[in-house]
């Protein structure tokens, strides 16, 4: 489950890559061509920005805490929004444990609410990954949460370890770009981790940035702001965040939205590959039930596996240009940089849909566009996810439950996941988990939760599981939807609904019926009339 991302991100990456795609293309017919005119390669990606209300208070008090006039969000690379939001700086004890220890600030941020009475109530968004900073990712997902704030504060806080709270930021961290093999990989990656946790031991001691340690910030800062009661949204890996703060906290709950979640019982990474499988067959039985899909492409997961077993024997050089910098680059594809690709394609409908066009034109021996973006993958994966929280969170938490299968040998993914994660943690120093960390999450607290039918990571299957434990839950399924599916359709009024009366049962989801999966493109140009 790690490596997650919220789906308004994810679509844009999704546009991002079909684009990149396109122009990859078209540097595989004139890899010689002149470079673009300067400034060009960026255009897209200009952020726009929600400047702060003429005459906004100049603070904001909420409890004991003083927020004042900030931006979040807008990083340039993603493309998104600068947001206005009141933001304040708040200490907790880096181990909660210890007395008179080192303290850490956490990022908060309040985007207020546009009612000029809102609800008692606070709209808490917890971030995916391990690793994303909710307050980086909000205007990602703000369009989702639009209905809820016309009556809700939205708080935000980027958990321990990201963002703007004492981040785990770990630029030594080997980012998995396209590289020939080499032998001596996991030697070079354990170097490169402790490089970064000698570059962290000035400000951090990793063991200290788990779930069970954000849990206890959110309860604090929640008590700070006055304490009211919280909706917490999880989106992916904030789901664990979300069920476990519930838990502990059941006073303090008022509901609990669910998005792509993974049930207690999960240790995250053990799935992932069979996970994949289940979505990757289903997305292609599409295309082989299309006439002309079929006809074009004939069965695209055949092709997959053709492709997967050709780059393991023999990795292929490949000139293209980046799909950034438009510079030209000489890169190996390997059958790893294969998976890389295929399993992001598959989160979301539209890149689902780029998937047997891709794979046709690597089996007929045009690579470059897979090539391509797999290095925008790395690009865009190194910049999203703190790698240092991610480690923190699955050593101290998963990595002893992780058990290779046989059964995943034969998959697109295999046991990779799981061997890089446990190697990484035999360096990697990490805390523990408690006794009930992993059992199911029973409440009487009202739930949704939410599932793409076609999620390559956290299937159906996880959401029912969950709904089972609970006594007044309900689970929703997007049609032909990949991971996080909080933006899709008309999910955001529904969930302004369920939070609004409390009802999951009782909520008319009729609408969803309207969504599917994204036809396959035949070409470069779409899926055809």
């Amino acid at each position: 489950m790690s490596r997650f991302s919220s789906d308004a991100r994810r679509r844009l990456w999704a546009l991002a890559l079909l684009a990149a795609l396109l122009l990859a293309q078209a540097a595989y017919r004139r890899l010689h061509a002149p470079l673009p005119a300067a400034g060009t390669a960026g255009a897209t990606a200009a952020a726009a920005t929600r400047a702060p209300q003429p005459g906004a208070p100049e603070r904001l008090r909420m409890g004991r805490l003083t927020l004042r006039p900030c931006l979040i969000g807008g990083r340039l690379a993603d493309g998104l929004a600068s947001i206005a939001a009141y933001c304040a700086s708040f200490p907790v004890p880096e181990d909660w444990a210890a007395v008179g220890g080192r303290r850490i600030d956490l990022h908060v941020a309040v985007v207020r609410a546009e009612s000029d009475t809102p609800a008692p109530d606070l709209v808490t968004f917890l971030d995916g990954g391990p690793g994303g900073a909710a307050t980086e990712d909000y205007p990602a997902i703000a369009g989702a949460l639009e209905p809820l704030r016309e009556r809700h504060d939205i708080l935000l806080v980027d958990q321990r370890g990201t963002g703007g709270s004492n981040p785990l930021d770990c630029p030594q961290l080997p980012q998995r770009r396209p590289s020939p093999a080499v032998a001596d990989e996991p030697q070079v990656v354990a170097q490169q981790l402790r490089a970064c946790l000698a570059q962290l031991s000035t400000h951090a001691a990793p063991q200290f940035y788990t779930t069970t340690d954000a849990v206890r910030d959110l309860e604090a800062v929640r008590r700070a702001l006055g304490a009211a009661p919280l909706d917490v949204i999880g989106v992916s890996y904030g789901t664990r965040v979300a069920q476990q703060y519930a838990r502990r906290y059941p006073a303090a709950v008022r509901s609990v939205v669910l998005d792509s979640p993974v049930p207690n019982s999960v240790a995250l990474g053990n799935d992932h590959a069979v996970n994949l499988e289940r979505a990757l067959r289903l997305q292609f039985a599409l295309c082989r039930a299309n006439a002309a899909c079929k006809a074009r492409f004939g069965d695209p997961y055949a092709t997959l596996i053709e492709l997967r077993d050709r780059l393991r024997a023999h990795p292929v050089g490949v000139d293209l240009r980046d799909p950034q910098s438009f510079q030209p680059l000489h890169l190996t594809l390997t059958a790893d940089d294969l998976a890389t690709v295929v399993r992001f394609y598959a989160y979301d409908p539209l890149t689902a849909a780029l998937l047997p066009l891709v794979l046709h034109e690597a089996q007929q021996g045009n690579y470059a566009p897979l090539l391509g973006q797999r290095t925008l993958l790395a690009n865009d994966l190194g910049d999203q996810i703190t790698s240092g929280e991610e480690l923190s969170v699955i050593c101290a938490e998963d990595v002893d439950l992780l058990t290779p299968r046989a059964a995943a040998d034969d998959t697109l993914l295999g046991n990779e996941v799981i061997t890089r994660e446990q190697a990484a943690c035999r360096v990697w120093p990490h805390g523990s988990r408690p006794a009930n960390f992993h059992a199911a999450w029973q409440s009487a607290v009202p739930v949704l939760v939410l599932d793409g039918e076609l999620d390559p990571v956290t299937p159906p299957a996880y959401g029912s599981e969950i709904v089972q434990q609970l006594s007044d839950a309900r689970q929703l399924i997007a049609p032909g939807q990949g991971h996080s599916v909080i933006g899709a359709g008309c999910m955001p009024r529904l969930v302004q609904r369920f939070v609004e009366t409390l009802d999951p049962k009782g909520l008319d989801a009729g609408c969803l019926a309207h969504l599917g999966a994204v036809p396959a493109f035949l070409d470069y140009n779409g899926a055809g009339p």
